[in-house]
């Protein structure tokens, strides 16, 4: 397998246009690939060499999100167990990490393609998280090597891109339930992991916990933004519509105990974490 550099050298920008080339690498199969042909658009984008075209609706590519072959997909409760306790029950859990990387790597590109009609900065935040999605998942993928696996190597689910799927058709819902729900789980998540990567003596796994969680908290915020904002837009209550949201396209529910200071830091108003 090729290295990262290599095929960071490889990568160029595909087409001229941010929405086009977020599509474009949307489908992309290969995983090295994609994480660094994004992160060459995102450069491209803060240096304005790229166009962009808010209004134009475009034809979404055959098969996406472009995927490897390896890790095969299984349902949730196929997944095996992930034992702190053994380095291969650690590098599994790591790998789950790395999936959920690829595909919010994912999600941020296709929530770039496929809305059209929104502010310039919507795009522009919704770049930047995916570069740094694919930067999340280059530190994981690097971890697992240097325990002898690479992403891939164990089984993985798809609950988050079947969420990003069922909410395609409205940037609302997408918006509310994927940032502000599916990757906010993250939010709760993150330190409790951390904290046992630590008493094993693990401070790599941990030190990279530590950014996923400080990176994470931006991109829900960056979520509860523009969810906000197209309530505004759209003459919604915030609190209403996300809950009307949540019950018709089936969320999860809440797995306590909830990070509060990191979803206060995230944007989440005190009448909504009261809620919660």
């Amino acid at each position: 397998m090729q290295s990262q550099p290599q095929l960071r050298n490889q990568c160029s920008l595909e087409a001229a246009e941010l929405r086009e080339s977020a599509r474009n690498w949307l489908a992309n199969t290969d995983p090295w690939r994609k994480s660094a042909g994004l992160t060459s658009l995102y450069v491209a984008s803060q240096k304005g060499q790229l166009a962009l075209n808010t209004s134009v609706q475009l034809e979404a590519p055959v098969n996406i999100p472009g995927r490897p072959d390896a890790p095969m997909l299984v349902s949730p409760k196929d997944v095996g167990k992930r034992s702190m306790r053994t380095p291969e029950g650690r590098a599994a859990l790591v790998h789950a990490l790395a999936h959920i990387e690829f595909n919010a790597i994912n999600l941020a590109l296709d929530a770039v393609w496929r809305f059209a009609d929104m502010p310039t900065q919507y795009y522009a935040d919704w770049l930047k998280v995916a570069a740094e999605e694919a930067y999340h998942f280059n530190l994981l993928d690097g971890y697992l090597r240097n325990m002898g696996y690479q992403y891939g190597a164990f089984s993985a689910h798809n609950s988050l891109w079947e969420m990003a799927e069922r909410t395609q058709d409205d940037v609302l819902a997408r918006i509310a339930l994927v940032p502000r729900t599916m990757e906010a789980r993250g939010l709760d998540a993150s330190p409790p992991l951390r904290n046992k990567f630590l008493q094993i003596g693990d401070s790599d796994a941990a030190d990279i916990l530590e950014i996923i969680l400080r990176d994470e908290i931006g991109h829900v915020a960056i979520g509860n933004h523009w969810f906000n904002w197209l309530c505004t837009q759209r003459g919604l209550a915030p609190i209403a519509t996300y809950e009307s949201l949540a019950k018709q396209y089936s969320a999860p529910a809440m797995r306590k105990p909830l990070n509060m200071e990191a979803r206060r830091k995230a944007g989440f108003t005190e009448e909504e974490l009261a809620l919660l």
